[in-house]
């Protein structure tokens, strides 16, 4: 190799660090965070109708320092997997179940059909694909649910001659968009809703007129990639890119026939996925319910193409292990949450955020609430969470601003979900679809800024029309 050709592969590896290198580093700096960012503390009381633990906004005062040292940063990463216990068995299991029912051969006959079928007419799949998964974002609150599906994407992008990034667009990233809309989503309208006081599922069709904008500008966004690629493949924010990882997973079998055997265990899979958005919609399941019904889907799928017992474990277990990597770095991520609890500063930092808001009023005050949840996500990534800490906060200040809560409850529901496609806390998902981080921004920004544009005309629009009820 020559000198040059070193040099380039040695400033691509560091242009591309390892996602563990980063939340690593976000560790270290949330840990000097503590050091330098003064304690502070709110009370937290019991919402007398949501029964819910809020902040008590008039509540906050600086306390005495608990900084946290380099050797409790390095524990925080244990009690970080420990946090994260149940989304990393989610994603275990859902993808061990998935390994399952592909290796039967029905997932990549069905794929090979299905790319023969639509051969020369992309456009109808993708925009298709996209639809399905950023209306289970808005709807049902699809988030981490979708993850263990992600190389499924990718391997159909690839097999119509795109990037990975194009598959993990169609699959995550709509889900994203659609979670960042949300229309009727329990963890995030219902939940803001209930804190705020206002009627469930009210001002629904505003919500739905926001869905409709953001779709419809990030597809255009996801096809003028995906054509740019297609067209020239050095316009792929990965080209050049290589990756030490096992590149199989992404890649469909040579198979020419599609079976009735096939297609029955396709059928059971769609029906078990079926029944897992039912059960979410109709008995508030969680992930523990759908990653049950998931994998006595997969055992079914094994038994169907003929499988014994002992090869059923085999293959789950086998599922399990090529996800680990990626799974597990989400347990280092609930680390940052944990440093920051400890050391007694994310208090801080939300009643910092908040005071310039009471400085202003109109529609910059409702500008600046997207802007903080911008923020905060980085901060508090589960919707719930952000909810507590600081709409007991915003809903009464909203209140002596003649602010209407539903406009605040949708600064809330925009802002707290674009940057989750930027933030570095999500690394561990582009892991699925092996995608390097600084690839990634390069790609997403632009998407990233249009819709905290139109985030912000939104909740303009919304307070200039006193969106209400109230």
């Amino acid at each position: 190799m020559s000198n040059n050709a070193k040099k380039e592969n040695k400033d691509r590896k560091f242009l591309n660090p390892n996602g563990y290198f980063i939340i690593m580093i976000l560790i270290l700096l949330a840990a000097i965070a503590t050091w330098v960012i003064p304690a502070g503390q709110y009370d937290r009381v019991v919402d007398s109708v949501t029964g819910r633990e809020v902040v008590d906004p008039n509540s906050f005062r600086y306390i005495e320092k608990t900084p946290v040292g380099l050797f409790d940063a390095i524990v925080a990463i244990p009690l970080g997997i420990k946090s994260m216990s149940g989304i990393i068995a989610f994603i275990f299991i859902v993808a061990g179940a998935t390994a399952l029912v592909k290796s039967t051969g029905a997932i990549d006959a069905g794929l090979v059909a299905l790319v023969d079928k639509f051969k020369g007419r992309d456009l109808p799949l993708l925009i298709a694909t996209i639809i399905i998964c950023s209306l289970l974002g808005s709807l049902l609150g699809f988030a981490q649910e979708i993850i263990p599906f992600i190389p499924l994407g990718v391997a159909l992008a690839l097999s119509l001659g795109y990037d990975k990034v194009v598959g993990f667009d169609i699959v995550r990233t709509s889900t994203w968009v659609g979670f960042a809309a949300s229309t009727i989503n329990p963890y995030v309208v219902v939940v803001a809703q209930q804190m705020a006081g206002l009627p469930i599922m009210s001002g629904l069709r505003y919500r739905i007129i926001i869905y409709f904008i953001f779709m419809i500008i990030s597809t255009i966004f996801f096809l003028n990639y995906a054509k740019r690629v297609r067209d020239n493949k050095q316009n792929s924010v990965i080209f050049g890119y290589e990756s030490g990882e096992d590149q199989s997973k992404f890649k469909i079998k040579n198979i020419t026939e599609f079976t009735i055997k096939h297609k029955i265990i396709l059928i059971t899979f769609a029906c078990g996925l079926i029944l897992s958005v039912y059960g979410v919609q109709a008995y508030e399941w969680g992930t523990n319910e759908m990653a049950a019904v998931i994998l006595i889907t997969g055992i079914i799928a094994g038994f169907i193409a003929g499988y014994s017992p002992n090869l059923i474990a085999k293959i789950f277990t086998g599922g399990m292990s090529e996800i680990t990597s990626g799974a597990l770095i989400a347990g280092f991520t609930g680390a940052i949450a944990i440093i920051l609890q400890q050391g007694q500063i994310l208090d801080t930092i939300i009643y910092g955020l908040s005071q310039p808001l009471s400085q202003v009023n109109g529609a910059i005050t409702v500008i600046g609430m997207v802007l903080l949840y911008s923020i905060i996500t980085f901060f508090i990534g589960s919707a719930a969470g952000r909810a507590a800490a600081t709409l007991p906060i915003l809903i009464p200040l909203s209140d002596i601003l003649g602010i209407t809560r539903q406009t605040t409850v949708l600064a809330f529901i925009l802002g707290g979900g674009i940057t989750n496609m930027i933030w570095p806390n999500m690394i561990y998902v582009l892991s699925f679809a092996d995608i390097p981080y600084s690839g990634w921004v390069k790609h997403i920004w632009k998407l990233v800024v249009i819709l905290i544009v139109i985030a912000c005309t939104a909740v303009s629009v919304a307070y200039f029309t006193n969106y209400g009820p109230f």
